[in-house]
């Protein structure tokens, strides 16, 4: 229920005093997996080096698995066909120090075409598990690490 008046005015202002205070930011990434080819879909982006996990920003108003499909789509042409697993949530303390990502298996998925460079993403492709690109992000390595090999989830990206 709703509170009107002055309780829920403040509440409401309590709210946003301490989201001025303490803003919060949250990501997602999710770990694309092929079981026939038993490959990972990475993406190499044109603003940071390394290969690693399609992802980004949750975004006001948008849920994670939102935020998820929407990065997907955008990152690889890839459409989420069956619900993700959550597998972990991170504190990113090197993206500052009140950044959070969850982190998703995705094996259920269609790609409508290979993803062709833009502005954003230089090169994206699956990856067969034994071939990763040298490239890759010691983030990235760990979390195909806790999934593939049973590796303790870390609590940090």
């Amino acid at each position: 229920m709703r509170q009107t008046g002055w309780p829920g005015l403040r509440a409401r202002l309590f709210h946003l005093l301490f989201l001025l205070r303490r803003p919060m930011t949250l990501g997602v990434r999710g770990l694309v997996h092929d079981r026939a080819s038993n490959s990972v879909f990475l993406i190499r982006h044109t603003y940071v080096p390394g290969w690693q996990l399609p992802g980004g920003g949750v975004e006001v108003g948008e849920t994670l698995l939102e935020a998820l499909a929407r990065e997907l789509a955008e990152e690889g042409n890839i459409t989420i066909a069956a619900a993700p697993v959550l597998k972990s949530v991170h504190f990113n303390r090197r993206s500052s120090r009140r950044d959070h990502v969850g982190f998703y298996l995705i094996e259920s998925f269609k790609q409508t075409a290979p993803k062709a460079p833009d502005h954003e993403i230089a090169e994206a492709g699956f990856f067969p598990l034994d071939r990763l690109p040298e490239a890759t992000t010691p983030a990235t390595l760990r979390r195909i690490a806790e999934i593939f090999a049973k590796a303790e989830i870390s609590p940090y990206w």
